[in-house]
């Protein structure tokens, strides 16, 4: 175990001073009675709250929805699982040989729970400016696009539902330009020939806005108006 540490502690750029909780938040519940759940449940309220501080800070224009969107994209299952096999995370998993043969080391939800523990560990080991350096490292340019990670962004999905069905390419159309220069929004309409009106979408650029258009004009298309949920 104190080889496959030592290799994770370098992939991580930290250095555990206790190296029992890094061995905890690596330990999968069918490998033993104590593993790594409860610091699971740490660390997912602290992505939540370093990731929105970070997009707090990065994107002093964006609306109250715009963050929570964007935190949900970074935070979600799938864009853990991404950043955790990156690190190649699945290798140092302690797990029943069940849990292994059956692809384990692989499976997304194990691997995003398993960061979010190891997360954890770092915060309660270094405090909370090694955890906040340590979600940065592994998070990346994501922090800078979070609204294209994992999944395909709005936009691509709509051109690619009407190039499928042969209809004609949504269109785009800056209806408004509100505020002063340097806090600006923008107000887009999306239009497609299979809906009788074109749906709105505001933000505070015109690709935010747009995305939102395109959002709101794929909810009518799938018959859901309601607001998008990232899956976590």
């Amino acid at each position: 175990m104190a080889v496959e540490l030592d290799s994770l502690q370098a992939k991580l750029s930290y250095q555990f001073q206790d190296p029992s909780l890094a061995t905890l938040a690596l330990t999968h519940r069918s490998a033993s009675k104590t593993h790594n759940e409860r610091l699971e449940f740490l660390g997912d309220a602290l992505l939540d709250f370093i990731i929105g501080e970070i997009l707090f800070e990065k994107n002093p224009e964006a609306t109250e929805g715009e963050l929570t969107r964007m935190r949900a994209a970074l935070v979600k299952k799938s864009s853990l699982a991404e950043m955790a096999k990156a690190i190649g995370l699945g290798d140092h998993l302690l797990l029943s040989k069940g849990e292994a043969g059956s692809g384990g080391r692989r499976r997304a939800s194990v691997l995003a729970d398993t960061l979010e523990a190891l997360i954890a560990a770092v915060y309660l080991d270094g405090g909370l400016e090694q955890c906040s350096a340590l979600i940065v490292r592994l998070a990346g340019e994501k922090l800078d696009r979070p609204e294209a990670v994992g999944d395909k962004d709005f936009k691509t999905r709509l051109q690619e539902r009407m190039q499928a069905s042969g209809e004609q390419l949504p269109q785009y159309r800056i209806l408004e330009t509100r505020g002063e220069a340097h806090a600006q929004e923008f107000l887009v309409e999306c239009a497609v020939a299979v809906l009788p009106t074109a749906q709105q979408g505001l933000g505070s650029s015109k690709r935010i806005a747009e995305q939102e258009a395109a959002r709101r004009t794929l909810q009518i298309l799938d018959g859901t108006d309601q607001e998008f949920s990232y899956d976590r």
